[in-house]
């Protein structure tokens, strides 16, 4: 009968790799979320054992997989926002071009990807007079009425 030997199988290398694309995979969850404004939701932290403890190869990998599916999540969001910002800037230029074809339409800043806290809003010079001779225009608020 023959007997079992057992190797010692040495998972440096791969706790080293995997250790690695978790840092990766995170630094590019930060750039993914602070390249974008208004900034993205990262969602609830991954959750962890009752307290620190070295991680076994299988929950190192079930972590990188669990960063991964959130980046991609991340990548989409940020690709949604950018088309809808995008589609905000071509209704702003086309509200620009012809005010009266976009009578009370408002745009915040925050629908643009800007930082900061103005609104472009379609209404008519001199008040009710504007509005029954037919003369539109786009206000610029001046700012956020609400920042101290």
């Amino acid at each position: 009968m023959a007997a079992l030997q057992f190797t010692r199988v040495d998972e440096r290398a791969a706790r080293a790799s995997l250790r690695m694309q978790i840092g990766r995979l995170e630094a590019e969850i930060c750039s993914v979320i602070v390249a974008n404004y208004p900034r993205l939701d990262p969602g609830p932290p991954l959750p962890s054992a009752a307290g620190p403890r070295v991680l076994g190869l299988g929950e190192l990998e079930r972590v990188r997989d669990d960063l991964a599916n959130r980046l991609s999540g991340l990548r989409d969001a940020a690709d949604t926002q950018i088309l809808r910002q995008a589609q905000a800037a071509r209704e702003l230029e086309q509200m620009f071009a012809d005010p009266a074809a976009h009578k009370w339409k408002l745009i915040h800043g925050a629908d643009l990807g800007r930082s900061q806290c103005c609104t472009y809003h379609v209404r008519p010079r001199l008040g009710l007079i504007g509005m029954l001779a037919g003369w539109w225009h786009v206000k610029v608020s001046s700012g956020c009425p609400l920042a101290t």
